[in-house]
């Protein structure tokens, strides 16, 4: 195995919150509001469906993160070796 199980979740990690924020804001619109009168701000979505953008975000995180292990394993894109020389 070219790289470890820790490695794997840290690529993971870092692929999931990336397609966080490219998911995030999907499905908002720029319609026209009016004021708001309860204290929310003026960019906020009514309905941010947060639950939905989660699960989206972990399943296209899986398939982009199934890529990259698949490129590394293959060799296509090697990732380098950081342990000291032995000896």
């Amino acid at each position: 195995m070219p790289i470890g199980p820790v490695t794997m979740l840290a690529i993971f990690l870092v692929v999931w919150w990336v397609v966080l924020f490219a998911i995030l804001p999907l499905g908002t619109s720029r319609e026209v509001h009016t004021p708001p009168t309860d204290g929310a701000q003026w960019g906020a979505p009514d309905t941010p469906n947060l639950k939905r953008k989660f699960l989206t975000t972990t399943w296209v995180s899986l398939l982009v993160w199934a890529v990259i292990i698949g490129l590394v394993w293959v060799g296509w894109m090697p990732l380098p070796d950081l342990a000291p020389p032995a000896g």
